[in-house]
């Protein structure tokens, strides 16, 4: 597995097929393979005829561990795959992110818009603008002696996904603790490229996807019906929908 110093911090990363690039950012307390190759999107992609990049966020997978909340700032991460692209002397590409990496994907369009030719944002509605992402009880989920200790069912839900990963815990308390930025309407409305808003009909996590599309210039809802958060992310309505949307973007 490849990796490369992301203003230093190491950073795991996949790269495969070739073609038009797309860079894949994975959710809180996931990394790459859970997140994309086991569900089958790296195949659906280079399937497609896509390159596509992945990475293990900062605190998450075979990627270095931090335990300062301010290392895990939205900008900052968002910096992560800007520099990944650097890095493979990749100028643009196509980003999809779910859940905590939708939001990174939604700075990325932001800060860095000469890299970004489009984005899927999955996982993720109008909680980009008047929420805060994750609650911060995950952190002490995180934090908690034991699963069985956490009473939180959002937490417990995490933590369970986490200790099942074999993720560090501390990291990813950080992370939550630290990536709680938002966007606001106004800068909803920079995001020029085109977006597609992939949110499952039973996410009680994301928030409405609606309300943000009418923020974006060139936006669109795509529903994954009958999915809560988790589930949603290898769907194949999700699926066939993203490389319908790849398809017709400029």
């Amino acid at each position: 597995m490849p990796h490369f110093d992301s203003d230093g911090i190491d950073i795991a990363y996949l790269d495969v097929g070739a073609g038009d690039p797309v860079l894949l950012i994975h959710g809180f307390a996931s990394n790459k393979e859970i997140n994309w190759v086991g569900p089958s999107w790296v195949k659906t992609l280079t399937d497609a005829g896509y390159r596509v990049i992945a990475f293990d966020h900062r605190g998450h997978g075979a990627s270095g561990k931090v335990y300062d909340p301010a290392l895990y700032n939205t900008a900052r991460m968002a910096e992560d795959g800007q520099r990944l692209l650097a890095h493979l002397g990749i100028e643009r590409a196509d980003l999809i992110g779910y859940s905590m990496g939708a939001r990174v994907g939604a700075f990325s369009a932001l800060l860095f818009p000469h890299m970004v030719r489009s984005l899927v944002m999955g996982g993720l509605g109008i909680h980009l603008v008047d929420g805060v992402g994750l609650p911060q009880s995950i952190a002490d989920a995180m934090e908690a002696p034991s699963l069985e200790a956490v009473g939180d069912p959002m937490g417990r839900m995490f933590r369970s996904f986490a200790d099942a990963n074999r993720q560090d815990l501390r990291a990813l308390a950080a992370c939550i603790r630290g990536s709680r930025q938002v966007l606001t309407a106004d800068e909803v409305a920079r995001i020029f490229q085109p977006v597609l808003v992939a949110v499952g009909t039973r996410d009680a996590v994301a928030g409405d996807p609606r309300p943000l599309v009418d923020l974006l210039p060139d936006g669109e809802v795509l529903d994954i019906p009958n999915r809560d958060h988790n589930p949603a992310v290898g769907d194949k309505v999700f699926k066939q929908g993203v490389l319908e949307f790849l398809r017709r973007r400029p």
